[in-house]
């Protein structure tokens, strides 16, 4: 994916994530974006890495202050809290350029904005977690394994809670693939049993 379509994608992905309820702050799209191109494969090429709130990517950082420096986003102040994400008319624009891109990604973002909009970061954080923990993790690994790595990850989070986490991740794994758009959706190695809390 290129530099500008990236661009595209992150916006209205922003869109979406507030329209379904988001803050959309930059934690907001950090993860939805991190959902986006790991549970349907797209190929937005950011590369993730474990960092304070869970997955984080420096080069989505990036692009973000490309696209702020280039008019396409604005962030907008709202203490006490962090600015808040709003893509400008001049993204509209920009995305009009790839409608087969968007055509694409469309039915990935808008299922991650339906799914993760409304979450807070703390879940969110939580919920990437047990992502990146799911897909990484020994193919013998089961749930209490799983969970357990999850809070040596993130020890604010109770084993308790990564089991809820790491579950809900994988009932949006198999609602994912089934979605026809993308034949590697939700396809990973193991299914996590256990029951939601």
């Amino acid at each position: 994916m290129s530099r500008l379509q990236r661009f595209a994608l992150l916006t209205e992905l922003a869109d979406q994530l507030r329209a379904a309820g988001s803050w959309a702050g930059e934690t907001n799209l950090q993860k939805a974006a991190y959902f986006v191109q790991e549970l349907f494969q797209i190929d937005s090429n950011f590369d993730f890495i474990l960092y304070r709130h869970g997955p984080f990517s420096f080069d989505l950082r990036d692009d973000l202050t490309e696209l702020r420096a280039n008019g396409l986003i604005e962030f907008i102040p709202m203490p006490p809290y962090g600015p808040r994400i709003h893509p400008t008319t001049a993204s509209e624009e920009l995305r009009r350029k790839f409608p087969t891109t968007l055509r694409r990604v469309s039915p990935a973002i808008s299922f991650v904005a339906a799914h993760l909009g409304d979450q807070n970061v703390i879940k969110l954080e939580r919920l990437a977690t047990a992502l990146y923990v799911l897909k990484n993790s020994e193919q013998t690994a089961d749930i209490d394994q799983m969970a357990a790595r999850v809070h040596e990850i993130k020890p604010h989070v109770s084993v308790d809670k990564a089991k809820s986490a790491l579950a809900t991740v994988q009932q949006l794994m198999d609602q994912a693939g089934v979605l026809g758009e993308y034949p590697h959706a939700g396809r990973y190695s193991k299914k996590v049993e256990v029951e939601a809390k």
